[in-house]
């Protein structure tokens, strides 16, 4: 990831984890539009369903603001321990994120395939997570970057949710918001992940690596 690359990424995970923290921590949570839109479909949420969108929210944003400097090569280079540090903080982020967002997938907007949707994105969220650290276990640095480029993209649906939120309300409306959501679901992560894969392949082609 170059110094240009890293500016967008860390600028982008910065504003959305400071509007997620201000709207769902700072202010109440129970106000918030995505829960005041939820429980126009659903009648109540109970105190555990709060619990689990706190935790989500915490563990994520640390996720998404950390993963710009562990995939930065110069910051990696010249602090070699504070990269491990932060590796391990972002595998706990990815480890309480996934989990708690896999739970609160089955209460997805939209239906069942809203809830496949981001049910899928967790669980592969986690998978890659245990691969890349499964991989720097054994020292094989080379497939532990490739799996961390696609963890890091799916950690990024984060803000490509909310791009695409702002893309189908302007184009569709809300009067179609369920139908938008459920699209949204996979939108939001297999086209990052799709990205992800060609830019492995295109680095490996022309510089016989792939974080720069």
């Amino acid at each position: 990831m170059n110094k240009k690359t890293w500016l967008i990424f860390s600028s982008l995970a910065i504003l959305i984890s400071g509007y997620s923290i201000f709207q769902y921590l700072i202010m109440d949570a129970h106000q918030a539009g995505f829960v005041k839109l939820k429980l126009m479909y659903i009648s109540t949420l109970n105190s555990f369903w709060y619990t689990m969108l706190y935790i989500h929210i915490v563990f994520s944003v640390v996720a998404l603001v950390i993963g710009p400097f562990t995939l930065f090569s110069k910051f990696r280079e010249k602090n070699i321990n504070r990269h491990r540090m932060l590796g391990k903080i972002y595998m706990i982020g990815i480890l309480f994120g996934g989990a708690s967002g896999l739970y609160l997938a089955f209460y997805a907007t939209g239906g069942l395939v809203s809830q496949l949707g981001f049910g899928f994105l967790a669980i592969i969220w986690m998978i890659t997570a245990s691969q890349a650290l499964v991989k720097i276990k054994h020292r094989k640095i080379y497939e532990h970057q490739k799996w961390m480029i696609r963890n890091y993209s799916l950690t990024f649906a984060a803000v490509t949710l909310r791009i695409w939120l702002v893309l189908f309300t302007v184009l569709f409306g809300f009067e179609n918001f369920n139908l938008s959501y459920a699209i949204i679901a996979w939108l939001c992560w297999l086209p990052n992940l799709i990205v992800a894969e060609l830019l492995i392949h295109r680095n490996r082609q022309v510089t016989g690596t792939l974080i720069k």
